[in-house]
């Protein structure tokens, strides 16, 4: 026999209680979506502790690289960090498939403009790919493309 359910919430109570009202199939995508929130928050918290980016400015969509400015050895820290903290295996992510190098930019661009060659395009990775990791148990490129 299958429960049939929703969840109702009350406006205004700080932490509203969650309350059955219907048995339904449904239950489980809405106590997937309470999940969700708590692991998006976990995720912010956890970023804006190593980054010091203020939980405001994280969102699902935010670029680690673009939008949170976090790259080279720091993307890598925190992606060892994020695989240790939420039990994520990271070893078959490449990084540097997604994040340009600390250092010397200018040598670099120097050489290009000379050369004529552009500097290779980077993927994203966003915050919403790292909740996808958390949830799968690893973070690669199956993960990422995914949908």
């Amino acid at each position: 026999m299958k429960w049939y359910g929703f969840i109702i919430r009350f406006p205004g109570i700080a932490n509203p209680p969650l309350i059955m009202i219907y048995y339904g199939m449904f239950t489980n995508i809405i106590i997937m979506k309470e999940e969700n929130k708590e692991l998006h928050q976990n995720l912010k918290s956890f970023i804006s502790k190593f980054s010091g980016i203020s939980e405001n400015e994280i969102s699902q969509s935010s670029s680690l690289e673009k939008g949170l400015g976090i790259y080279g050895d720091d993307a890598v820290e925190l992606l060892i960090a994020y695989g240790k903290e939420f039990s994520v295996d990271v070893s078959n992510f490449m990084a540097a498939d997604y994040f340009n190098a600390e250092g010397d930019v200018i040598l670099p661009a120097l050489m290009r403009l000379f050369t004529g060659k552009a500097r290779p395009a980077k993927k994203n990775l966003t915050v919403g790919h790292l909740e996808k990791g958390i949830t799968f148990g690893r973070l690669d490129e199956d993960i990422i493309n995914n949908d």
